[in-house]
C-alpha cells in the first residue's frame, strides 16, 4: 500500500492498536502526532514500526488508559489538529459483546466526544462494528450526532463499509462515522468512498504460502497439499478474522462457522502457525486434514496490513492484535476522502 498524498495534515489517534487505522490513514497523507493506546503489546508494535521510520517523526507512542488521559498532555494549540480519529471499543454493540451499547462500562464514545470538544479538530472520525447502526441504537446514534452538531460538526456519512470492496480479501463490515466543520463538510464528497477490485484469498497469500510450502519440497506432500490450497483459496474471500478477549482461550481463525468457512478456502481454523522461521511442527502447521494454518504475518495480509508491518508479542498477543484491528486499505480510502475535503476548502480559500 502506497502513499498516495503529501504528508501535509495532522491526525491525533485514540485506541490505536496495532496501527491498522494509522497506517491507512498515513497512506492517505495524514502525519500522525500522537497514538494512544492501552495495550502494551500493541504499543510496542507502534513503536517498533514507527520509531525508526523517517515518515512517521514526531508520532508520539502514549500507553494510556483513556478515561483517564489528559488532552493537555499532547500540547496541541486550540483548534491546530486537522484529524482525530479512532476505533473506540467495539463489544457494546456487538452481538458477541451482547449490545448494551451506553450501559457497557466499556463504551468509549463519552470519552471520544470529550476529546473531541478539547481538542476540536477539524474532522472526527470513528469506526466500530456494523452493529451500531442497527435500529435498537437509533436514539444512541442520535445523541452522538446531536452532540457532534452542538460542537459546530456537520455529519457527512454514517455508513457501513466492507472491507472486501477495498482490495481487503475479507468480509469485515465497519460502521464508518466522518463528521467535519462546516468550512470543510461543504466540500466533502458526501457518499462511500470509491471501491476497488475484490481480491481472493488466493491472490493475497499466493506468495507467502508458495514460500512456507517451498521450505518443505523435501516432502514429497507438498506440492499437492499447495496446490490443493491454492485451488480452494482462489475461489474467495475469508470470514472476518477475529482477535478474541484475552479472557478466553488461545489463537484460531473464529467460531465453528468462521472456521467452516476457512476449511471452503483450503486453511485450518484450529489454531496458528508460527513463522517460518520458527516453524517447528509441519504436519501441524502445513499438513492438516482441513488445509495449512496461517501465520500472523498471513493473518495481517488478509486484514490488508504490509508485508514489513510487525507485530510485537508472543504469537497469541500477535494475532489478537491482528484480529482486532482495522483494515488499512479501508481507513485510507475513508482519510483520502477527507483529505480531498480539506484540499478542496483551502483552494476555495485561495480564490
Amino acid at each position: 500500500m502506497t502513499r498516495t498524498n503529501a504528508l501535509k495534515y495532522t491526525s491525533v489517534e485514540i485506541c490505536a492498536g496495532a496501527g491498522g487505522q494509522a497506517s491507512g490513514l498515513h497512506n492517505a497523507g495524514f502525519r500522525h502526532i500522537a497514538l494512544i493506546e492501552i495495550d502494551k503489546d500493541a504499543c510496542q508494535t507502534l513503536r517498533d514500526n514507527t520509531e525508526s521510520n523517517p515518515e512517521w517523526a514526531g508520532c508520539k507512542v502514549i500507553e494510556a488508559d483513556l478515561k483517564g488521559f489528559d488532552s493537555a498532555d499532547l500540547g496541541l494549540p486550540d483548534g491546530q489538529l486537522d484529524l482525530l480519529a479512532g476505533g473506540v471499543p467495539c463489544p457494546p454493540f456487538s452481538a458477541a459483546g451482547k449490545q448494551l451499547g451506553g450501559d457497557d462500562e466499556r463504551d468509549l464514545f463519552p470519552t471520544m466526544l470529550r476529546l473531541v470538544d478539547e481538542l476540536d479538530p477539524k474532522a472526527v472520525m470513528i469506526e466500530n462494528v456494523r452493529g451500531l447502526l442497527d435500529p435498537k441504537f437509533v436514539e444512541y446514534r442520535k445523541g452522538i450526532v446531536k452532540q457532534l452538531e452542538s460542537m459546530d460538526y456537520e455529519v457527512c456519512y454514517w455508513e457501513v463499509l466492507e472491507a472486501k470492496n477495498y482490495g481487503v480479501p475479507q468480509l469485515r463490515p465497519r460502521a464508518i462515522l466522518v463528521a467535519m466543520k462546516a468550512q470543510y463538510a461543504r466540500h466533502f464528497e458526501h457518499s462511500k468512498p470509491q471501491e476497488t477490485e475484490v481480491v481472493s484469498v488466493g491472490v493475497a497469500l499466493h506468495d507467502s504460502m508458495r514460500t512456507r510450502y517451498d521450505a518443505v519440497a523435501g516432502d514429497p506432500r507438498a506440492e499437492k497439499a499447495f496446490k490443493n490450497w491454492y485451488e480452494k483459496a482462489l475461489e474467495g474471500v475469508a470470514p472476518t478474522v477475529v482477535g478474541g478477549s484475552k479472557k478466553h482461550g488461545g489463537a484460531d481463525l473464529g467460531p465453528t462457522r468462521a472456521k467452516r468457512a476457512w476449511e471452503g478456502l483450503g486453511v485450518c481454523g484450529l489454531g496458528v502457525a508460527n513463522e517460518l522461521d520458527d516453524m517447528k511442527d509441519a504436519e501441524r502447521d502445513l499438513f492438516a486434514p482441513a488445509g495449512p494454518k496461517l501465520t500472523v504475518t498471513q493473518a495481517a495480509l488478509i486484514q490488508g496490513f504490509d508485508e514489513d508491518w510487525k507485530f510485537s508479542g508472543r504469537k497469541t498477543a500477535a494475532y489478537r492484535q491482528v484480529g482486532n484491528a482495522f483494515p488499512p486499505p479501508v481507513a485510507k480510502a475513508v482519510g483520502e476522502q477527507i483529505y480531498a475535503a480539506f484540499e478542496a476548502a483551502a483552494r476555495a480559500q485561495r480564490g
